[in-house]
C-alpha cells in the first residue's frame, strides 16, 4: 500500500474517509476540470468571418469564393487519407446516408454491435432496414469478428463497425468477411477521430467511413457529421443524398448563382451542414492532434495506476497505432463493487470527482432508447415490424461488460498529472468501501 501512497499523497487517507454519497468529503471538491468543448484559436475570428460573409450555408448565393464546407471537407479528407469527405448536419446523417448509398434499404439486415450508442439501431431503421445485433470481443468491446461471420445471411446487406470509446475494432478482419460476402463495411467513427490503424487513420478501411461532431465529440462544431470515401461513386451518391438531390457543379458558379445543381440522379434530404460549422471545424481540425495527446498521455497514467488497484482498463485491437479516448473505459474488479451495480458505482465516483462517470452503453437491444414499435414509421408491414422487434435477444459478453464498466468523458483526460491522481484516489475509495455500495 505504500506504492499507493508515494503515487498520490495523501490518497490513502481519503479512501479510508466516508464516502461522498454518504456524506464524506469527495476527492475532487471544488476543484473545476478542464472543461468541453474549448475553442480552437483563431474560432471567434473565422466565425465572425461567415457571420460577414453573407453566405451561411452552401445552398445560399455563390459570393464567389470557396465555401468553409469545401475547405473543412478537403482538409479532413487530406486528414483521414482519403479522397473525398462530404459534410453532413450529424453523424446521424452521415451513417443514414452511407447506408443507403451503399443501398441498404427497406428488409435488408445490416450487422452492428451490441454496444454502441443508440444512433447504430436507429440510423439502420431509418431506412427501413433490420439491426442485426452482434456480439462484441470483451477486451475491446467492438464487433467480434467471428460473431459477425456466424450472423451473416442471404439478407446482410452491410456491416457498420464502431470504433468504441478508445478502442479501434479489428477492421481488418471485418473488410476480409464483408470481401467474402459481397458485404459492404461501413465504418462508424464518430468516437475515433484521430485513431490509426497499421499506421493509417481510421474510416478509410470500409466502402465508407462516417464521423459526428457533436458537442462531445474529440472533433466538434457543437453538431455536424462527415462521410469519408475513396469511391467517386459513392462518395456522389452521399452528396445528392444530404442535398435533396443536388450536388456542386464542377464548373465554379456566377456570383449570385447557386452551386448546387439538380441532376435528377438521385432523391435526397436536406441534411447539410452550416458554413458556421464548417468555419468551426477548419480551426478546431488544426489543434485535434495536440489535444488526442494530452488524453493519451494521462490514459496511460490511468492505466497503469488503475490497474494496480485491480481495474481493468478497456483494451484496443493489436495493430492500433495511435489510440483516442473518447470516453475512458474501465472495467471494476470482481467481488462486492460488481455487485454493488454499475448505476451506484457510477454515482459514488461521480460524487467524490464532481465530473460525470457514467456505465457503458446497455446492450442496443436492452437500451430504453431502443422502441422501433413507438414509430408508425417503422410498422411498414406487421412482419417487418416484428423482425425488428425480435431483435431483442441475449449476447452474453455484452451483458456481462455493461455489469461491470464504468466510463469517463474524455474531458477528465485534459488536465494535468491532479487530475489523473484525483481519479485514482476516487477509485481506490470506492474500491475500500466496496461492501457498503454492495450493501445500498
Amino acid at each position: 500500500m505504500g506504492c499507493r501512497r508515494r503515487q498520490h499523497p495523501g490518497a490513502a487517507v481519503r479512501s479510508g474517509s466516508a464516502l461522498a454519497v454518504a456524506g464524506g468529503a469527495s476527492i475532487r471538491g471544488n476543484k473545476p476540470w478542464p472543461h468541453w468543448p474549448r475553442a480552437a484559436a483563431g474560432a471567434a475570428h473565422i466565425l465572425g468571418e461567415v457571420l460577414e460573409s453573407g453566405r451561411w450555408s452552401i445552398a445560399s448565393p455563390s459570393n464567389g469564393r470557396k465555401t468553409y464546407e469545401q475547405r473543412f471537407a478537403a482538409q479532413f479528407a487530406e486528414y483521414v487519407g482519403v479522397q473525398q469527405c462530404i459534410p453532413t448536419a450529424s453523424g446521424t446523417a452521415a451513417l443514414m446516408t452511407a447506408l443507403e448509398a451503399c443501398g441498404v434499404g427497406a428488409g435488408d439486415e445490416v450487422i452492428v454491435p451490441a454496444i454502441s450508442w443508440i444512433a447504430s439501431a436507429s440510423t439502420v431503421l431509418g431506412v427501413n432496414a433490420v439491426p442485426v445485433f452482434v456480439d462484441v470481443d470483451p477486451h475491446t468491446l467492438c464487433l467480434n469478428p467471428a460473431e459477425v461471420e456466424a450472423a451473416i445471411t442471404k439478407a446482410t446487406r452491410a456491416i457498420v463497425v464502431v470504433h468504441l470509446y478508445s478502442s479501434v475494432a479489428d477492421v481488418e478482419a471485418l473488410r476480409a468477411i464483408g470481401d467474402r460476402h459481397g458485404v459492404a463495411l461501413i465504418e462508424d467513427c464518430a468516437q475515433a477521430h484521430g485513431a490509426r490503424f497499421h499506421n493509417r487513420h481510421v474510416g478509410g478501411f470500409g466502402a465508407m467511413g462516417t464521423f459526428s461532431m457533436h458537442h462531445t465529440k474529440l472533433l466538434s462544431s457543437g453538431e455536424g457529421g462527415a462521410v469519408v470515401t475513396s469511391d467517386d461513386a459513392l462518395a456522389r451518391r452521399v452528396e445528392h443524398l444530404r442535398a435533396d438531390g443536388r450536388c456542386r457543379s464542377v464548373v465554379p458558379a456566377a456570383i449570385g448563382a447557386a452551386e448546387l445543381i439538380e441532376t435528377g440522379e438521385l432523391m435526397g434530404s436536406n441534411r447539410c451542414l452550416s458554413e458556421f460549422q464548417s468555419a468551426l471545424l477548419t480551426v478546431q481540425l488544426r489543434e485535434l492532434d495536440e489535444w488526442n495527446a494530452i488524453r493519451r498521455r494521462n490514459a496511460l497514467m490511468l492505466d497503469k495506476l488503475l490497474g494496480e488497484l485491480g481495474f481493468v482498463p478497456q483494451a484496443t485491437t493489436p495493430g492500433t497505432t495511435e489510440r483516442v479516448y473518447f470516453n475512458y473505459a474501465v472495467k471494476v474488479p470482481t467481488g462486492p463493487l460488481a455487485a454493488a451495480g454499475m448505476p451506484t458505482v457510477s454515482d459514488a465516483l461521480t460524487a467524490e470527482l464532481h465530473f460525470a462517470v457514467r456505465p457503458i452503453y446497455p446492450p442496443l437491444y436492452a437500451s430504453r432508447l431502443y422502441d422501433p414499435a413507438s414509430r408508425r414509421r417503422f410498422a411498414i408491414s406487421e412482419g417487418h415490424l416484428a423482425r425488428v422487434s425480435e431483435q431483442r435477444r441475449s449476447l452474453p459478453v455484452a451483458e456481462a461488460a455493461a455489469g461491470q464498466t464504468v466510463t469517463l468523458h474524455h474531458a477528465a483526460l485534459l488536465g494535468d498529472e491532479q487530475e489523473v491522481r484525483d481519479i485514482v484516489a476516487a477509485f481506490e475509495k470506492i474500491l475500500v468501501h466496496g461492501t457498503e455500495l454492495a450493501a445500498r
